[in-house]
Formats: structure tokens, C-alpha cells, sequence
């Protein structure tokens, strides 16, 4: 048995056996490559604010 440094863990019963497995955590990316696209349109959030002012840099 290899130590880890997770904290949490997974408890399961096969059987007669228990298994106790360490959690692992996907990252960001990991999480968003598995949603699905959203089929709904988005309100104009800009459609009620003033019109913006001409700035010079």
C-alpha cells in the first residue's frame, strides 16, 4: 500500500472484501471538457446600461 497525500478516500465492499481507494480530484479543464454545450440563448446584460463615452488615450 503506497502512501498519498489526499485526504480522502473511497470505501467499497466486493464481496467479502472491502476496498479502500484514494479520491482523485480532476482539474478545471478535465471538469469542462465534460459538460455539455448549453442550448439556450443569452440576454444582452449590456442592453440597459448607458451608451459608453468616447475616451482618448
Amino acid at each position: 500500500m503506497s502512501d498519498s497525500s489526499g485526504r480522502e478516500a473511497v470505501l467499497r465492499k466486493e464481496g467479502d472484501h472491502l476496498i479502500i481507494e484514494p479520491v482523485t480530484k480532476k482539474g478545471l479543464i478535465d471538469v469542462l471538457a465534460e459538460l455539455e454545450d448549453l442550448e439556450m440563448e443569452f440576454p444582452d446584460v449590456d442592453e440597459r446600461l448607458p451608451a459608453a463615452e468616447n475616451v482618448t488615450l
